[in-house]
């Protein structure tokens, strides 16, 4: 099967599944980038870390891991896959749920799925920091990161970066 096939139906499943957001199928997506294209855990919270730094929405990562397999084509490959299926799943769902109102089974579905969501993406959460922290530097700056993110109002941007490049010293310095 064409490497483009593969990576638009990986993408458009991966699509499919993305309950509360792109974070949710980071478990997912790395376990399947390793298995069918080579893509180790490291190469994965790289581009991750990219995308979470670039503009726009962080989920257009998933256009570098395209452009890594197959170049110009396998991303446009992956961005058509993993952006227009859900986008028209939410486009349909959200008419047929807005014509519902506020009946009852509305909203036993949505008190549902809001803990699937938290728990899946916090499932992404984990599979991005067990491939990040590999050793006690690296658990120091991830702690550090996160103190300063939920403890003060600097820019999260400015903090991963100031995280970044400590950690590429500490990193040199000690090994």
């Amino acid at each position: 099967m064409s490497i483009l096939i593969q990576l638009a139906l990986s993408f458009a499943l991966l699509s499919i599944l993305a309950v509360g957001g792109g974070t949710a199928v980071l478990p997912e997506m790395q376990t399947l980038l390793a298995q069918r294209f080579g893509i180790d855990h490291t190469q994965f919270v790289h581009i991750y870390s990219f995308g979470q730094l670039a503009p726009g929405p962080n989920m257009l990562m998933v256009l570098v891991i395209g452009y890594q397999i197959a170049g110009f084509l396998g991303a446009g490959a992956v961005l058509l896959a993993f952006f227009l299926p859900s986008s028209i799943l939410c486009f349909y769902i959200g008419r047929l749920w807005n014509r519902f109102g506020e009946s009852p089974w509305r909203r036993s579905i949505q008190n549902a799925l809001e803990p699937i969501s938290i728990g899946l993406m916090g499932s992404g959460v984990y599979a991005v920091g067990k491939a990040s922290v590999v050793n006690p530097i690296t658990l120091a700056l991830a702690l550090l990161t996160l103190y300063l993110i939920l403890r003060t109002k600097i820019n999260p941007v400015f903090i991963i970066l100031g995280s970044g490049g400590l950690g590429t010293l500490l990193l040199a310095y000690f090994h």
